[in-house]
């Protein structure tokens, strides 16, 4: 049992380390180097599959859970914002909510992409990637089950609630900047060439 906490333990930080990386460099546009962390979170994961049988309070653990929480985030996170499709429980071999709880953490670094996006003055698929958040929050939203089962769901799906207006709210924000700074170029444009 001591062997089986202190894997867990070393799985679940080396886990959410390469997770985190690994949604550093989709932000950074370093799709393969994504990829490979999250292939070394993976087999870390895996690593402490065999903990289910022998300690399943280990395995089910807090711990354990964020680590493949942040592990359902990344590989979400690089689907998604590489185009890609996005991965199932079964194709990424996590819990229900662990997945569910990881797609509603999807939203935050969705914001975090659409604002590096405004900041580049890359608006192109912003609107696209707001969409994507709108459809996640309303799947995540009608999932009704006790917070045991969804592990805290509603929290997230709470606090995503006020990520996505805030977003909302600074895209239609830089849009309508955008539209006024093109009809304000066009004017000038047609007063100097009159």
């Amino acid at each position: 049992m001591n062997r089986d906490r202190e894997l867990a333990l070393s799985v679940s930080r080396e886990v959410v380390r390469f997770s985190a990386n690994a949604i550093r460099a989709v932000h950074r546009g370093e799709f393969e180097d994504a990829r490979d962390l999250i292939c070394k979170g993976d087999t870390r994961l895996r690593e402490a599959d065999h903990i289910q049988e022998t300690s399943p309070q280990i395995f089910n653990a807090g711990f354990m859970n964020d680590a493949r929480k942040e592990f359902t985030e990344a590989n979400v996170t690089l689907a998604v914002i590489s185009g890609a499709k996005i991965p199932t429980i079964s194709d990424l071999k996590v819990d229900a909510g662990a997945y569910i709880n990881g797609m509603a953490e999807v939203i935050g670094e969705l914001r975090r992409y659409i604002l590096d996006a405004l900041r580049r003055d890359a608006i192109d698929g912003c609107q696209e990637f707001m969409d994507i958040m709108d459809e996640m929050y309303s799947v995540l939203v009608t999932i009704d089950f006790p917070e045991g089962v969804t592990s805290g769901l509603r929290r997230n799906t709470d606090a995503m609630r006020g990520v996505l207006e805030r977003t909302r709210g600074d895209l239609t924000m830089a849009l309508r900047q955008h539209s006024l700074e093109a009809r304000l170029a066009e004017w000038e444009n047609n007063r100097n060439g009159a």
